[in-house]
């Protein structure tokens, strides 16, 4: 038999999935029509979307704390004008469209296209901040966007769209490149995620629905557990350390997944940070007071208790039945070690943080590592120092691609007090299952195009000239090296031989082919005459070949036509005459051979 209200969630269900698919369908065709938007046309509805979310910062985050009990106005005040503004500044002048990079080394241009819809899962502690930010860098890379929101933040999400939809529509974007579900469930989510229509998912939640995301068989950012360490070495500022972490890990309550959530300090500096703490509204919990905080704010699950997730310290204490003083800030818990037997070194999502002091910066550099490794492996995590080797080596070491440097982990990490790009989806890598460590911006929404022009021609071993073929307009093609030329490696006798043996195998008369030997074999004893005297001069030896004209030659080399051309005088040949290459060139370049026929 059915549980009550079964049937009720399978309508629920049912409805969230025909949403989800009437949804993908509408931003399908949007996006078709935003695709050959101009670069001009985006921006002007992007600066549109953002000047109307800016106006309503502070009505959004009243209603995101009011839906989910998350929180500090103030604080989600500003995180809506974090994504409102400075992710804006920072996006505006992108080239999403077109040609948007020419490399002239490489000859490589390089064009833009939009990725598709984006399924965009908000969460419920930064729903505002999030959906502001997402719907941004979508349109930005002009993709439609449809947003699944976290099923208790539905009513803040659903504001935030509905005012940037309307800024949109009206700055001349199409129906339906902002869509929202307003009925949510997780099959619906599901549902979503694996449209085919859909092309890239944007997941910002815990690791259940990262790991769906991942499963949907779509492309997808997802985002993992946070856990951040802060480590305070001995040479850090110890006034301004203590001061950024108390800033990060109060910051909205901590429901940032890159907020503090543990902090390593030297042991020489320990009592320093301690006090430190303690002046600026940190209370350190005892043995006791660490037991019943665990109990109430750790689920069997090793996850935090949803009821006390970004609330105050002081609320949170007084919901575990402990007395702290009413300027309490953050609850401190010193713990000696990392994992299932230490509830509290899990990431806790309010001002809690648990403590720990190590000799040096190689065995907080190991502690680190424990920390990341039980839940934020490749998020963020802080070092507070004034010696850069150390920090250094805190870089090459840990497994987190946002290491923060003397400033507070959540602020560090979104890009807002550093230089990293203005971002509230943050990716973790390899190192925590995501498949990027960047922070996410709307260049992760387009795929690139590249017209590449040829550099470096192919040589093709059937063209037997060897010349480069292309456009002429950069073709390059090394010169090929001379073919080395053979060492001469037969002597005269074997080669007059040789001669008289081809020369019968063609029919020729001895008698002849004997009186050109005889002729060849005085020239050669003329040449050598010459070198060794160094006195007889070219022209007599020309003066000596044409001193019988009358007789046909049946081997010529390069230096007889040499001769023949420096005497004025033709050469000869007999009809089958064997002539070396460079001579026959050189004779055909100068017209010097007859040929006598064969009688």
């Amino acid at each position: 038999m059915a549980e009550p209200g079964s049937s009720n969630q399978t309508n629920r269900d049912l409805t969230s999935i025909a949403e989800a698919r009437s949804l993908a369908q509408r931003a399908k065709k949007a996006w078709l029509e935003l695709a050959e938007f101009d670069q001009a046309r985006i921006d002007a509805i992007v600066d549109a979307m953002a000047m109307a979310a800016a106006a309503q910062a502070e009505a959004f985050a009243v209603l995101a704390v009011e839906e989910t009990g998350f929180g500090v106005v103030a604080d989600k005040v500003q995180k809506n004008l974090f994504s409102a503004q400075k992710v804006y500044d920072f996006i505006r002048p992108m080239k999403t469209v077109g040609v948007i990079a020419r490399h002239e080394a490489t000859r490589v241009v390089e064009i833009a296209e939009p990725f598709g819809v984006v399924a965009a899962v908000v969460p419920s502690t930064n729903p505002t901040s999030t959906a502001i930010y997402k719907i941004l860098i979508s349109i930005k890379a002009r993709c439609a966007v449809v947003l699944s929101p976290h099923p208790s933040a539905v009513k803040c999400i659903t504001r935030v769209a509905e005012v940037m939809d309307e800024a949109a529509r009206r700055a001349g974007a199409p129906a339906g490149a902002v869509n929202w579900m307003t009925t949510v469930t997780l099959e619906g989510t599901q549902e979503l995620m694996k449209h085919r229509d859909v092309a890239v998912i944007l997941a910002t939640g815990g690791m259940g629905l990262v790991r769906a995301a991942y499963s949907a068989g779509k492309p997808a950012y997802g985002v993992g557990p946070g856990n951040a360490p802060a480590y305070i070495e001995r040479s850090a500022n110890v006034k301004k350390a203590v001061r950024d972490v108390v800033t990060g890990k109060t910051f909205d309550n901590g429901v940032l997944c890159s907020s503090e959530n543990s902090v390593v300090v030297d042991d020489p500096i320990a009592e320093d940070v301690k006090r430190e703490f303690v002046s600026q509204g940190g209370y350190f919990l005892s043995k006791a007071e660490m037991e019943a905080l665990a109990k109430v704010l750790v689920t069997p699950q090793r996850l935090p208790n949803p009821a006390l997730v970004g609330k105050s310290a002081v609320l949170i204490a007084e919901k575990c039945g402990l007395t702290v003083p009413a300027g309490t800030r953050v609850l401190i818990a010193p713990l000696e070690g990392v994992g299932r037997d230490y509830p509290l070194s899990i990431e806790k999502l309010c001002p809690v943080l648990s403590f720990y002091v190590v000799k040096d910066w190689r065995e907080g550099c190991e502690r680190c590592k424990q920390i990341l490794r039980y839940g934020g492996m490749g998020h963020t995590m802080s070092i507070h120092s004034q010696n850069d080797a150390v920090i250094l080596e805190f870089g090459l070491k840990k497994p987190a691609f946002r290491i923060v440097v003397n400033t507070p982990t959540t602020h560090g990490s979104i890009g807002l007090t550093t230089g990293l790009d203005p971002a509230m989806t943050l990716g973790c890598g390899g190192f925590g299952g995501n498949i990027t460590s960047d922070n996410i911006s709307p260049r992760h929404l387009l795929n690139i195009k590249r017209l590449a022009y040829e550099v470096s021609p192919v040589a093709n071993r059937f063209e037997a000239s060897g010349a480069p073929v292309g456009d002429g307009a950069g073709s390059r093609h090394p010169s090929a090296p001379d073919r080395p030329v053979p060492a001469t490696g037969i002597t005269a006798e074997a080669l007059s031989r040789s001669i008289d043996d081809f020369l019968r195998s063609r029919g020729f008369r001895a008698e002849l082919a004997g009186r050109a030997r005889s002729k060849d074999r005085a020239l050669q004893g003329s040449t050598a005459l010459q070198d060794s005297a160094g006195r007889e001069r070219s022209s007599d030896r020309a003066a000596s070949l044409s001193s019988d004209r009358s007789l046909p030659l049946a081997f010529v080399c390069e230096e007889d036509v040499r001769l023949a051309i420096q005497a004025g005088r033709k050469l000869v040949l007999i009809e089958r005459a064997i002539v070396t290459p460079a001579a026959r060139d050189l004779g055909d370049a100068h017209g010097i051979f007859t040929i006598e026929p064969w009688r």
